[in-house]
């Protein structure tokens, strides 16, 4: 059963540099030069797996199961986003962290991500009764 390595208010960071094609592209052209919700969404959601990889045991995975993004201010291209995720709750097998993502002191977003921690050969199994 996973690691339980961390507690209620533990944080882990994450430094991300917008690049082109984080900002708002879709197949009918660029909408702003800045950095996409959904490319933020990415990078939260990574930054709060990062406590997943420290609990997981080899035979275990994480899985998402959920994300909010509440934007707040926009990122241009080229700027350094840093995320800071903290937990907000364990239990059982579940992460809850909550997360900013901030240039300097000014806030671009923020929000709250879930992850499940199972055993991979559970993964698999969901994963192979959808494909049928």
């Amino acid at each position: 059963m996973m690691k339980k390595v961390f507690k209620v208010g533990d944080f882990k960071t994450f430094s991300k540099i917008v690049l082109a094609s984080d900002t708002a592209n879709f197949d009918s052209g660029q909408v702003h030069p800045v950095y996409a919700t959904f490319a933020l969404g990415r990078d939260a959601e990574w930054c709060c797996r990062l406590f997943v990889l420290d609990m997981k045991e080899l035979d275990e995975e994480g899985i998402g199961t959920f994300l909010s993004i509440e934007h707040q201010s926009p990122a241009l291209e080229n700027s350094q986003v840093d995320f800071i995720a903290k937990i907000e709750s364990i239990e059982k097998n579940e992460i809850i962290c909550e997360y900013e993502a901030k240039i300097g002191e000014r806030l671009i977003a923020k929000g709250r991500q879930g992850q499940k921690i199972l055993k991979k050969e559970k993964l698999n199994h969901i994963f192979n009764t959808l494909s049928r």
